[in-house]
């Protein structure tokens, strides 16, 4: 029962992601083809309402339910890295025409297919914890 906020946060961020059209296939299409902003909005949105949160993160304006504050762990740079990183996220990504981020949105939507992709990405999680310790990170 304690958890429910975080059900009804996730229900929340559901329906926006589906009537804001993030999830439609169509328009990741119309994005990788530099067709329309609607997802460079989107996403721009998200970033910066992410520095904002990250700022008050850091300066102990926003708490954890508990009342602690909130560390933010510095990461390691390099721009190989994150190069590959993001060359193999994007490609996922754009062959699977959906991001990630949605699958359970997309699942409560309906689109079956999208088992695929959540197959993927619970094999690709899998594969990174066997590899983890032998990767260079």
């Amino acid at each position: 029962m304690k958890n429910i906020k975080f059900l009804a946060i996730g229900v929340l961020f559901g329906i926006v992601l589906t009537k804001s059209e993030a999830i439609s296939w169509y328009r990741i299409f119309e994005m990788f083809k530099f067709q329309s902003f609607h997802m460079y909005g989107i996403i721009g949105s998200a970033v910066s309402l992410s520095m904002i949160f990250m700022f008050l993160f850091k300066k102990g304006i926003i708490k954890d339910s508990l009342g602690n504050i909130i560390t933010v762990k510095a990461k390691k740079k390099g721009f190989i890295r994150t190069f590959v990183g993001g060359t193999i996220f994007g490609l996922g990504w754009a062959l699977a025409g959906a991001c990630p981020g949605p699958i359970f949105v997309l699942l409560g939507n309906g689109i079956i297919s999208i088992l695929v992709v959540l197959l993927g990405a619970v094999l690709g999680a899998f594969i990174y914890g066997l590899l983890s310790k032998k990767l260079p990170n």
